[in-house]
């Protein structure tokens, strides 16, 4: 549980041999091998899930068949509607980014997302889902008036609030991961000083309670409060051309 201080890892130099030696290009490497790791996990449980789902009466099967239905549940409340396509793109991000967020517990590997680079892609794919089914469902005409109500030098402020969506995603996730770790990692470098603080840890249960709140816990509920703004954000875009006409022929 103690991993891996993600801030003095190696980092990547692809473009340092034409002169990009800014902070700015570089990769790292933890992260990266952190999410291919979830990556491999993922693609574990798809081919598993086959499997799974033929064993009838087996407890997997009845925990896979509960996520499924229970997330489907989920969708149709917040969208009025039942959309197969929506009900995947929840899904696949909710699961990515639990796995992410809980891949402390095992040993040497760390969150991919406690680093801002990976909140922030997971921002911009959510918010160009729900753009691109905004102007999908209403068409861009109508999706660009939104933008110019109810003048069209509100059209900044407009712009300005809709990408404030991409930061309050990202952002609300690297914060409180990140704070996670770095608690989690105050908390270990303590005991780690001390042998009697390493066996008052176990014995009292402080390293069971830290790995389970901050890996477990916070991990599922950081995932879900992700997945729930998504629906929300998506939620709003599909009904509000909707609710305009309604009210209109009112």
């Amino acid at each position: 549980m103690e991993g891996i201080d993600l801030l003095h890892v190696e980092h990547w130099r692809p473009f340092s041999y034409v002169g990009l030696t800014h902070p700015f290009f570089d990769i790292n490497q933890f992260v990266v091998i952190s999410t291919w790791a979830v990556l491999l996990m993922v693609l574990f449980f798809v081919l598993a899930i086959p499997a799974i789902l033929k064993r009838k009466g087996s407890i997997a099967r009845f925990m896979v068949l509960s996520f499924v239905e229970g997330l489907a549940t989920f969708v149709k409340q917040n969208l009025t509607l039942f959309s197969f396509g929506h009900l995947s793109f929840i899904a696949a991000l909710f699961i990515f980014i639990l796995l992410c967020n809980c891949l402390s517990v095992i040993p040497w590997l760390e969150e991919p997302t406690q680093d801002l680079n990976t909140t922030l892609s997971l921002g911009i794919i959510s918010f160009t889902y729900v753009q691109y089914h905004a102007i999908r469902e209403h068409g861009f005409w109508h999706y660009l008036k939104e933008y110019l109500q109810p003048f069209f030098i509100m059209f900044p402020l407009h712009l300005v609030g809709k990408l404030a969506t991409i930061v309050s995603l990202s952002f609300r996730l690297f914060g409180n991961i990140y704070g996670g770790a770095t608690i989690s990692s105050l908390y270990f470098s303590l005991i780690k000083s001390s042998v009697w603080y390493e066996i008052a840890g176990l014995v009292l249960g402080g390293n069971l309670v830290i790995a389970l709140f901050f890996g477990l816990f916070e991990g599922l509920l950081q995932a879900f409060v992700f997945a729930m703004l998504t629906l929300t954000y998506l939620s709003i875009a599909l009904h509000s051309e909707g609710e305009e006409g309604a009210s209109a022929n009112v």
